[in-house]
């Protein structure tokens, strides 16, 4: 008995959150190295590694492009994004950070970020489609995004992608 206990202590410790943390005026996006705060439109932060270090990005597109490469994926771990529905588009408030794996991202809408076409992130479905509404776009969920989505800023060719 005391074994198994002494191996699911070990376990919590490991799958300890990371919570977000604030996103500071001189910060440079991990991807592109431009300053974070100077642009509009939802950020991301990704904790990695044993010692759950924080990379943060100056768009969600940036994040997940930095997250779907094959060496990145398997050493990340918390994923954030900002819930725009609680957020000004333009100022996104660090207290209204969401699971980045249980948010749902608009892709191809009007609304720009750091380097032009982003995700809008959102915490719940309906405030996406919403966005969607005023803004264009589709809705998907985390596990939806692909590199081919992210280059082409858009999910109307993913069918015709030629290789």
């Amino acid at each position: 008995m005391l074994f198994i206990t002494a191996c699911s202590n070990e376990d919590t410790t490991q799958h300890t959150k990371n919570l977000p943390v604030a996103i500071e005026s001189g910060d440079e996006c991990h991807l592109c190295g431009m300053v974070i705060s100077e642009f509009p439109g939802p950020k991301g932060e990704l904790f990695e590694g044993r010692q759950n270090s924080v990379r943060k990005f100056c768009s969600t597109r940036d994040l997940m492009s930095w997250y779907l490469q094959p060496e990145n994926k398997p050493n990340s771990k918390d994923i954030y994004v900002h819930d725009m529905s609680r957020s000004d588009w333009n100022s996104p408030n660090d207290e209204h950070m969401i699971n980045a794996k249980d948010a749902w991202f608009v892709v191809g809408s009007s609304m720009k970020g750091a380097m032009g076409p982003t995700l809008g992130s959102f915490a719940e479905k309906a405030a996406a489609e919403a966005f969607v509404t005023k803004h264009g776009g589709t809705v998907l969920g985390f596990n939806e995004i692909t590199m081919d989505i992210l280059n082409t800023g858009s999910v109307s060719n993913m069918g015709s992608m030629h290789h």
